[in-house]
């Protein structure tokens, strides 16, 4: 059953300007949510405002009541606030913006409020509302303030004459406002050292406050020209670009020092303050205010409804994050594609030495399952031993297969923007062609020689100890974790989630260092060169400036590999990893244990056959999230990909070999 939809005469008859705040309050929102009406139509919107501007036109004493009304709402409000302050932020540091708009989004605001842009959102909270304020003409808006002020309406009028309007008081006080928050923004030591020499040394900023003081005295005196009120507008515009030229190269010094999210925040509430006020001078400078007014508060219902959303504020502030993330990933995963038969060689012994390293790691792993720890140190201790595994990996230059997706698919992302035509098309499918083949060669490179040389190991000790490594009843347990119907398939996903999540740190971690300046510090603090030298000093800042985002990488792999499964004990979850080398590791030592028996254990063969699944899943979930977020960081819009479909479909048919081997050199 619908609402019976309300009479304008008794809406405007409900008004009382002796009302408490609280209710006067909550009859303007019955006024707005009537107008708004249940169609929601822009038609059927500004047919009520009309409704409700003749109500009042034909009777005396409702027009009587709404203009008092309305004068007690507009002298409780401070309505420069609204213009100056709505959509920024209270405070500078975005984690406040973040608790500020999670408290929008899960506690109630009160009507009860003397704050105009609390009144505002809770009175014009839809997209919707911001359409039919646009669709009100200039007559029926005429006619609506006829209503509402005329005395204000006449001012406005007079406004070009002798004497300002109180609207035009209220933007001259809200471009002040924001002149005042752009200067101390600007003046921010850890702006404008970022700024260029030049931009600083024009100090754009200073002179902002003396344009906005002269603007209002220019509007204000009776007795102004235009010519000098033209004058002070140009001089406040011409200082408005050049400090949002100055901020722009701020950006260009993120390019090489490093970025931060806070700093991206910052720079976005001081550009759009820069923004704001020209909205502002514009509004004060129309022929015609009432139209230029009612466009301005339909903007602001845009941005309020931006002011609320967390995930517009997380999508804004990091993606610059992300990009330089994504381009310091790009710059590492060039490295791990192979175009040449040698280099394709060279990555196959490579990965063969992080196979070799593995299968020591697979030992220690079942010796650390011998001690019993509790479930936090056990997963503590593993961490150690995965991350130890893969820094020495590292070190000794060396490859984990499951390490190039996330660093690859950066790489993959950036080349996107370039296809243009069908050659493009096909340089980009050679490229699918090496990375494939290179993440075939790593994989093959470790599993190969992982089970021979946890084999090897297993037997060793066996033969060392005169007993095998692990028992028979755990090695017929270790064998029925990997069984291929099992939930192996989703725990080998789950890892290569992990994988991913290891290659965002390592980048946000060398953009971290970077941004802070550490490689400089080391080779140059004072306390560091008088205790390691300053040749030790420089050798260590450059190693930890080539090598950080790798140690970032494998050290919160490992820790990640070990303790999610016992993070995930504590609320009850069998989640465990499946890392395709260390499973294929584990298959050979359970091979040690149980001998040739084993070849007629179906749970050996499920086994094996998980292992092609885990590397793909591994490698595939890893790849996809990482160039899904590449995408985004790029900006990489549209792309046609049934032309690179078409063109890949086509490669497998005629050159499947070159997805799996590198073509011969050509003599």
């Amino acid at each position: 059953m619908s609402r019976r939809t309300p009479d304008p005469a008794q809406l405007l008859a409900g008004l009382d300007a002796q009302a408490p705040l609280a209710e006067r309050h909550l009859q303007l929102l019955s006024l707005i949510d009537f107008v708004r009406g249940q169609d929601r139509t822009v038609m059927g919107a500004t047919a009520r405002v009309a409704e409700l501007v003749a109500s009042a036109e034909q009777s005396p004493a409702l027009r009587q009541r709404l203009q008092a009304w309305w004068a007690a709402l507009m002298q409780q409000l401070d309505i420069t606030t609204l213009l100056a302050d709505f959509g920024f932020a209270q405070r500078t540091a975005m984690a406040s913006e973040l608790a500020e708009r999670l408290r929008y989004k899960l506690l109630p605001v009160s009507p009860e409020t003397q704050d105009a842009s609390e009144l505002f959102m809770l009175a014009l909270p839809h997209e919707f509302d911001a359409r039919w304020l646009a669709g009100l003409d200039e007559a029926l808006l005429a006619r609506l303030l006829a209503v509402l002020a005329p005395a204000q309406q006449d001012g406005a009028d007079e406004g070009h004459g002798g004497g300002a309007s109180q609207w035009q008081r209220a933007l001259l006080d809200a471009i002040t406002y924001c002149a005042g928050q752009i200067l101390a923004t600007g003046f921010a030591p850890e702006l404008r050292l970022r700024m260029s020499d030049e931009e600083r040394a024009a100090q754009p900023f200073h002179a902002l406050v003396r344009d906005a003081e002269s603007l209002r005295v220019e509007v204000l005196h009776p007795l102004r020209t235009d010519g000098r009120l033209q004058q002070a507008v140009q001089g406040l515009r011409e200082h408005l670009d050049a400090c949002r030229a100055a901020v722009n190269t701020v950006y260009t010094h993120f390019e090489d020092n490093g970025i931060s999210v806070g700093l991206v925040f910052r720079l976005r509430q001081l550009r759009a303050r820069i923004l704001r006020v020209r909205e502002l001078l514009e509004c004060l400078l129309s022929p015609r205010p009432a139209v230029a007014a009612l466009q301005l508060l339909s903007h602001l219902v845009i941005v309020g409804r931006t002011r609320r959303s967390v995930r517009a504020l997380l999508s804004a502030n990091s993606s610059l994050v992300a990009a330089k993330v994504a381009e310091r990933s790009a710059e590492t995963g060039e490295h791990y594609i192979t175009r040449t038969g040698a280099e394709y060689l060279a990555m196959v012994r490579q990965a063969a030495g992080g196979g070799l390293v593995m299968a020591f790691t697979t030992l220690i792993k079942f010796g650390l399952y011998a001690l019993a720890l509790s479930a936090f140190w056990g997963g503590f201790m593993a961490g150690v031993n995965y991350a130890a595994s893969f820094v020495l990996i590292q070190l000794l230059h060396f490859t984990v297969a499951t390490k190039q997706p996330a660093m690859t698919a950066p790489a993959m992302a950036a080349k996107l923007k370039e296809l243009g035509d069908d050659q493009a098309v096909e340089a980009f499918v050679d490229e699918v062609a090496c990375l494939v083949r290179s993440q075939v060669a790593a994989v093959l490179g470790n599993v190969l020689l992982v089970f021979p040389g946890a084999l090897a190991l297993a037997l060793l000790i066996a033969q060392l100890w005169g007993r095998p490594a692990i028992d028979g009843e755990h090695a017929l347990q270790a064998l029925a974790s990997l069984h291929l119907l099992g939930p192996s398939v989703l725990f080998a996903a789950f890892t290569g989630v992990l994988l991913f999540a290891s290659s965002i740190l390592a980048g946000w971690v060398e953009n971290w260092f970077v941004l802070h300046r550490l490689d400089s510090a080391i080779q140059y603090n004072p306390r560091i060169t008088a205790a390691l030298g300053q040749q030790r000093a420089a050798r260590w800042a450059h190693f930890l400036r080539s090598h950080v985002s790798g140690l970032a990488a494998n050290i919160s792999l490992g820790f990640m590999l070990g303790l999610a499964p016992a993070f995930a004990a504590f609320f009850g979850l069998g989640l465990e990893v499946r890392h395709v080398t260390l499973t294929t590791g584990q298959i050979g030592v359970a091979v040690a244990t149980l001998g040739r028996e084993v070849l007629q254990l179906p749970a050996f063969w499920w086994a094996v056959a998980l292992v092609p699944f885990n590397g793909a899943l591994n490698v595939g979930v890893s790849f996809y999230l990482a160039f899904r977020v590449a995408l985004r960081a790029h900006n990489v819009g549209s792309v046609d990909r049934k032309r690179i479909y078409r063109a890949v479909r086509r490669r497998l048919a005629h050159k499947p070999l070159s997805f799996f081997l590198p073509a011969r050199a050509s003599v």
